[in-house]
């Protein structure tokens, strides 16, 4: 899969088949379009292209909803590498760019520089300046311009029944099996792993903190969850706390992983740790001690559900 940052670097002249879409999470129901893309490509002897957009056109456009995405624009990318796709243009969204007219967008974009002849869009699919043009208006293009829109109904769509807000929701509520099951794999978090205050160490449950430079990733609701995670080719088992700890006085909320039966450093390293489920809230001991007692009984709840679950 070949990756534009503008479709403007796209200078591909074979005929293509495209779909448009923010595509956050990459879910079960994005795959369903993504692989009727890939097989509509394979059957025409096109190429199949996504233009899929960063900033969230929410980001730019309603800043105070404070969306937060399931998948930063690099994870997007790694899981739609995955799905055979041929292009992945990735338009830098602007208040320029929204402002485009509805034919300036299909002619200039669609046409001149992408060469559709197949455009594949949900039916309720709105585009151009302030969501202007539906698809039936898209439709008419089509006879201007040569190319075919195959719409993607409501009953293929609703069969689906998934959403990245019902996967936004799913993890506000600390839901990450529902979650997984949305998505069709694990929720993930990607990050280095920075120095902390050592305190798990202290404990004699030494944890890995991981650092995320992308504000408007989402995360999971404050809580201990079992996570796992690839290291050095070999998938380790944890259990990882986000929140501020209050109990040794944290103001600032953390995400920190104690891995089971693993002691090696990872400071510096890029890690990404995926969550299986979780075990509780997080909550301001009366003590250390008391504090350390419910890390074993996490412990021995994480070991138990592994032993299930492997």
């Amino acid at each position: 899969m070949k990756v534009y940052q503008q479709e403007s670097l796209y200078n591909n002249n074979r005929p293509s088949v495209v779909t448009i879409g923010t595509f956050d999470g990459v879910h079960i129901g994005h795959k369903e379009i993504v692989n009727q893309l890939v097989k509509t490509a394979n059957e025409n002897q096109l190429d199949s292209v996504i233009l899929t957009f960063f900033p969230h056109p929410r980001m730019v456009l309603q800043k105070e909803s404070g969306i937060k995405l399931i998948n930063t624009i690099d994870e997007r990318i790694s899981l739609l590498s995955e799905t055979g796709l041929n292009h992945l243009i990735v338009h830098k969204f602007t208040k320029e760019f929204s402002r485009l007219t509805a034919l300036e967008f299909v002619r200039d974009i669609l046409v001149n520089q992408l060469n559709a002849k197949k455009i594949i869009i949900g039916y309720d699919h709105r585009f151009g300046r302030n969501r202007e043009a539906t698809i039936d208006d898209l439709k008419e293009f089509g006879e201007i311009f040569d190319f075919e829109v195959i719409e993607i109904g409501a009953q293929q769509l609703n069969e689906v029944s998934v959403s990245s807000t019902k996967v936004r929701r799913a993890l506000d509520e600390g839901d990450c099996k529902t979650a997984h099951l949305y998505l069709g794999y694990p929720f993930m978090l990607t990050g280095k792993v920075v120095k902390g205050k050592s305190i798990g160490k202290t404990l004699n449950f030494p944890t890995a903190n991981l650092s995320i430079k992308e504000e408007y990733k989402i995360l999971p609701k404050i809580g201990v969850y079992v996570v796992q995670a690839v290291i050095a080719n070999k998938i380790v088992y944890g259990i990882t706390n986000i929140g501020t700890n209050p109990t040794v006085g944290g103001i600032n909320q953390t995400i920190e992983t104690y891995f089971l039966d693993f002691n090696e450093d990872l400071y510096d390293q890029e890690l990404q740790i995926e969550f299986l489920t979780r075990i509780r809230d997080e909550f301001n001991f009366n003590s250390v001690e008391e504090l350390k007692k419910a890390i074993q009984e996490d412990e021995k709840f994480a070991r138990a559900y592994l032993k299930t679950h492997e």
